[in-house]
């Protein structure tokens, strides 16, 4: 089992919830952050006085999938989240241990 997380532009997340249904994904989690990578975030203007927005809102996915969905997921969230700007986001893939769901007990693959 892996993890993806993808931090993503909030105006693109219906498009990458659809192309990861669409891919057979049925699960994930959204949480809105905020954060900066190479874009540093920029100046805006507020009742005449001008200030630095560090933080940019972003939205942060997390799924956890079967080995084999992998290529295929992160194939989607780039397709669907790409503008070719700068701040597109980031994915990133990590090893997940066990999955347990709380209802049946069930685990492993069995209780994605």
């Amino acid at each position: 089992m892996k993890k993806i997380e993808a931090i993503i532009k909030p105006f693109k997340l219906d498009e990458v919830k659809e192309a990861l249904q669409e891919v057979g994904i049925q699960g994930l989690s959204v949480v809105e952050v905020k954060g900066f990578g190479r874009q540093k975030g920029h100046t805006e203007l507020y009742r005449g006085a001008e200030y630095v927005v560090d933080f940019l809102p972003k939205v942060k996915l997390e799924i956890v999938i079967a080995d084999d969905q992998v290529d295929a997921a992160i194939a989607a969230i780039i397709a669907a989240a790409k503008t070719d700007k700068i701040g597109d986001g980031k994915i990133f893939v990590s090893p997940v241990e066990q999955a347990i769901r709380i209802r049946t007990g069930e685990t492993g693959d069995d209780a994605l």
